[in-house]
C-alpha cells in the first residue's frame, strides 16, 4: 500500500512544478499561436535568478524564508520584464508571418540565452537549498517527505486556479479570450491586440522563471536544465491540447505519474512511459484530450 502511495506522491510532486511550466507554454500558445522553443530556458533562467537570490541573502545571515520571498518577487519581476522586452523588441517584428518563422526564432533565443546563462553563472553547478528546509519534514501514512516536497502541490494549484480565474472571470480574462477566439475581429473592436500579446507573454516568462526558482532550492542549478524540461513541457500540452489550461493540469498529472511510476518499477523506460502515453492519447484524441475543435477559415 506504501509503495503505491510513494508513487501517487512522488507523482504528484512531479507534476505540480511541470504543470507551472506547461501552463505558461500553454497560455502563450493560446494567444499568440507561438510554439516558443525558449520556454524550457526562461525555466533555466528562473531556477538561476533564484540561486542568485537566496545566495545573496543567505550570505547575509537572513532566515531561509526571508530569502524564498526574496527569491519569488524578484524572480517574478525580472522574468516579466524580460517577457515585455522580448516580445516587444523582438517577435511583434514577426507577427504575421509564418509559424515556422516564429519556431525559428524562439529557437534562436533559446541558444543564446543557453549561452548568456553560461556567461553570466558559469558551467559549474549551483547550490541554494536553504528554502528546502523551509517546511521541515511531513510524516503522511507513514511515509516521511521533505515538506518542500509537498508544498509544492497546493501552490501550483494556487497558480493554476489564479491563471483559470482571470481568464474566465475577469474582463481582462475576457478580452483575452475574445483576442484567442478571433484576433481580427477583436481589433476592430477596438481592442489593443499588441497590448494582450505583450502581456500573455510576460505571463507565460514569468510561470516559466516562477517554476524554475520553486525547483531551484530541489535541484543542483547548471547547463542542461532548459532541453530536458522543454521536452516535458511539450508531451504535457501535446496531451492536454495545446491552449488548454485544463489540459495542462491533466497532461501534467499523467506525465507526472509516469515518470514516479517509471522510476519506480523501470528506471530504463522512464522517458519511453512519456513518448507511450503521449501516443496513446493522440492515437484517439489527435487535437490532445481538452483542446476545442475550431472552425477552419477559409
Amino acid at each position: 500500500m506504501n509503495f503505491f502511495l510513494t508513487i501517487i506522491l512522488d507523482g504528484l510532486i512531479q507534476a505540480s512544478w511541470l504543470f507551472i511550466v506547461a501552463l505558461g507554454l500553454t497560455l502563450v500558445f493560446g494567444v499568440l499561436k507561438i510554439l516558443n522553443i525558449a520556454h524550457g530556458s526562461f525555466y533555466a533562467l528562473g531556477a538561476y535568478l533564484a540561486a542568485t537570490a537566496v545566495t545573496f541573502v543567505a550570505a547575509r545571515g537572513l532566515p531561509p524564508a526571508i530569502g524564498f520571498v526574496v527569491m519569488l518577487v524578484s524572480v517574478a519581476i525580472i522574468a516579466a520584464l524580460i517577457g515585455l522586452l522580448l516580445e516587444r523588441s523582438l517577435l511583434k517584428m514577426f507577427y504575421g508571418r509564418d509559424e515556422v518563422v516564429l519556431l525559428l526564432v524562439t529557437y534562436a533565443v533559446f541558444l543564446m540565452l543557453e549561452d548568456i546563462t553560461k556567461l553570466i553563472w558559469g558551467v559549474n553547478p549551483i547550490y541554494a537549498n536553504q528554502p528546502y528546509e523551509l517546511f521541515g519534514n511531513i510524516e503522511f501514512a507513514g511515509l516521511f517527505y521533505v515538506g518542500y516536497d509537498l508544498a509544492l502541490i497546493p501552490m501550483s494549484i494556487a497558480i493554476g486556479l489564479a491563471v483559470w480565474f482571470g481568464l474566465n472571470r475577469t474582463v481582462t480574462g475576457k478580452i483575452v479570450s475574445a483576442v484567442i477566439h478571433n484576433a481580427e475581429m477583436s481589433a476592430s473592436m477596438g481592442v489593443r491586440i499588441n497590448r494582450v500579446y505583450a502581456i500573455a507573454f510576460a505571463v507565460g516568462v514569468l510561470l516559466a522563471a516562477l517554476a524554475g526558482a520553486l525547483t531551484a532550492p530541489k535541484i543542483s542549478v547548471q547547463p542542461g536544465l532548459s532541453s530536458e524540461v522543454i521536452i516535458l513541457s511539450f508531451a504535457i500540452v501535446v496531451i492536454g491540447g495545446l491552449g488548454s489550461v485544463e489540459g495542462a493540469a491533466v497532461g501534467a498529472i499523467l506525465v507526472g505519474m509516469a515518470r514516479a511510476a517509471s522510476v519506480h518499477l523501470l528506471p530504463q523506460a522512464e522517458l519511453f512511459m512519456i513518448y507511450l502515453i503521449m501516443a496513446a492519447v493522440l492515437m484517439f484524441k489527435p487535437e490532445g484530450l481538452f483542446r476545442r475543435e475550431t472552425a477552419r477559415r477559409i
